[in-house]
């Protein structure tokens, strides 16, 4: 396999071309309206003979982006509809998530949140406005969680996530923080020890949820930076986006969950990809992907199963997706097993 190399993070049709990995002239107009940004560890994953390599198709910008299909919107979960403060979206009673960065080490192709992040994004909170966020926390004794997401809060300085782990510890009602992150995976050099010591805080348990879409992804170098987190107390979890021609096979998803847990990362959450702008060439119908969901079962261990869920559109949250395997009949229920064979609940009939 004919590998790329580059020592640098690639952040325009220049330094791809430069790269050898795009020769293309109109991908212009779609890095003026999206960010690019692939770190070399990405870009030493790609196949540049492989039209149709998982990773490239990640990360590479494509003329595709530039499509845009009535149902997409610019913010696709309603993030702004639910956010009393600059910085806080609080969609669900319990728990807030602060964004405290807009900008990331890479930038998907599929984000959902690609009209705010970037260099021309929303940014990254300016002191007053994390003060206002963190104020907003403090201030609701119903929030028991925090997820610090953006943008990929770890690419934050440790001292300033350590500065900001000591502002969140100060809360007494605050008990889980978590993150959402790609570092880990694309980036995995800057998780070192000064890193993980940072996210860390006394009294509060630390969740980390890891994004990765291939089991290429889980590479020497990021498995290593997942044991010193776990080494350190850090609870792992993931988190996939179910993309064509990325991990839209049965065999695909079940080696990235099973390498998930092989690395004690819980299988959490795939996603549905969401109706951002520009990502149709991505989408699977929700029946294809729940074909492949009831395929897993019975696959794979239950150790790897994740939740199949959709973010409702509008800012109405998550919601489960997966096929139901159980249906009312005749006064008692039919049962669907893993091989597509039906069963009678209650055996006798009765309830």
């Amino acid at each position: 396999m004919n590998r790329t190399t580059t020592s640098k993070v690639l952040k325009s049709v220049a330094d791809l071309k430069a790269a050898g990995l795009s020769d293309r002239a109109d991908l212009d107009a779609v890095a003026e309206k999206y960010a690019v940004g692939i770190t070399p560890a990405m870009v030493a994953l790609m196949d540049p003979a492989d039209p149709d390599d998982p990773i490239a198709r990640q990360f590479l910008p494509s003329v595709e982006e530039l499509q845009i299909t009535p149902e997409e919107r610019a913010d696709p979960i309603g993030d702004l509809t639910h956010s009393p403060v600059d910085g806080i979206v609080h969609r669900y009673p319990d728990r807030v998530l602060l964004k405290a960065v807009h900008v990331c080490p890479v930038y998907c192709r599929f984000c959902f949140r690609r009209e705010m992040v970037g260099p021309q994004g929303l940014g990254t909170l300016t002191a007053p406005q994390l003060d206002a966020a963190v104020d907003y926390i403090a201030q609701h004794p119903e929030i028991w969680e925090v997820i610090l997401t953006g943008g990929d809060p770890l690419v934050l300085s440790p001292r300033r996530l350590r500065d900001l782990m000591e502002r969140l510890a100060a809360i007494p009602h605050l008990r889980i923080v978590r993150f959402h992150t790609r570092v880990p995976v694309v980036e995995p050099e800057r998780v070192d020890a000064e890193l993980v010591r940072a996210l860390l805080a006394s009294g509060k348990t630390t969740y980390l949820a890891v994004h990765a879409n291939h089991p290429r992804e889980l590479t020497p170098a990021a498995c290593a930076a997942f044991a010193r987190m776990t080494a350190a107390g850090i609870a792992l979890i993931s988190q996939t986006v179910l993309l064509r021609g990325v991990n839209d096979t049965v065999e695909t998803l079940a080696e990235l969950m099973r390498g998930f847990v092989e690395n004690r990362i819980r299988p959490y959450y795939l996603h549905h990809p969401d109706l951002a702008p520009g990502t149709a060439h991505f989408r699977l119908s929700i029946a294809e992907g729940q074909a492949l969901v009831a395929a897993l079962r019975g696959r794979i261990s239950g150790l790897c199963q994740p939740v199949y869920v959709l973010d409702i559109p509008g800012g109405h949250g998550k919601a489960p997706i997966a096929a139901p395997t159980i249906e009312p009949a005749d006064g008692g229920f039919s049962v669907r097993d893993w091989q597509g064979g039906t069963h009678r609940y209650p055996p006798d009939g009765t309830v």
